[in-house]
């Protein structure tokens, strides 16, 4: 399924309040692979932000004032997003707003709009309990750079979104093997005898060794600690 990583900035923490949208960001994957069809809005809200929301993602009120209303582009947002599989960190906020603005303007749902939404925040909590699961938080632990995050930004932080949850998932890649027709022939296999072949062992350089050495660093990193080896050594 296609996926698109969302994230958004907003006035304000309350859309039944009045705090409006003022940006979204979108990041395409396609078979778990970075697409680069990405899309990014700036709103004008028709407000101002409050200072709180202003400190976060610093986009300011002059800088937004000659940009699209929600309702000018509200269409091209839904048939980008369409039968997509949408990932966001701590979804219920950002699809509040956008539920909000998709109302005012007169559009179709976001849910009715998706194939499914899923939310890296609840699977972060499942598979880090008592952690802080933040988006910063996650970048940390599984060593996605985010060095380049001073303020927020919606398509900033898709574009890191989609980094963690590559990592959070990658235990979830499954080797899929196409099955047959039942009225496509099978060539009946031969069975050899290999007993008398003799195989060369051939042993690993100590540059693969060190590569090999450093994808289990990076495992053991992304899982918490919480590697097979590591708890069979320590016990």
């Amino acid at each position: 399924m296609r996926q698109i990583v969302l994230d958004t900035e907003t006035t304000g923490l309350n859309p039944e309040t009045g705090d409006r949208l003022i940006e979204v960001g979108c990041v395409e994957l396609v078979a778990r692979k970075l697409t680069g069809n990405n899309l990014q809005f700036y709103f004008n809200p028709g407000r101002a932000s409050s200072e709180e929301a202003l400190r976060v993602h610093g986009i300011s009120d002059e800088f937004l004032r000659d940009k699209p209303k929600f309702a000018e582009v509200a269409d091209e947002l839904l048939a980008y997003l369409a039968g997509a599989e949408v990932i966001i960190h701590n979804a219920p906020f950002d699809i509040g707003f956008l539920e909000k603005e998709l109302e005012i303007s007169g559009r179709p749902s976001f849910r009715a709009t998706v194939g499914q939404v899923t939310d890296t925040l609840v699977m972060a909590k499942e598979m880090y309990p008592g952690k802080r699961n933040s988006l910063d938080a996650l970048c940390d632990r599984l060593g996605v750079d985010n060095s380049g995050r001073t303020l927020h930004g919606a398509l900033l932080d898709a574009e890191l979104l989609a980094d963690v949850y590559i990592y959070l998932t990658r235990g979830q890649d499954a080797l899929l093997i196409d099955a047959v027709p039942a009225d496509v022939g099978v060539t009946p296999s031969v069975q050899a005898d290999y007993r008398q072949l003799s195989l060369p062992v051939i042993e690993a350089t100590e540059q693969e060794v060190t590569a090999h050495e450093e994808v289990l660093v990076q495992l053991d990193k992304a899982s918490g600690g919480k590697t097979v080896w590591r708890s069979l050594s320590a016990g």
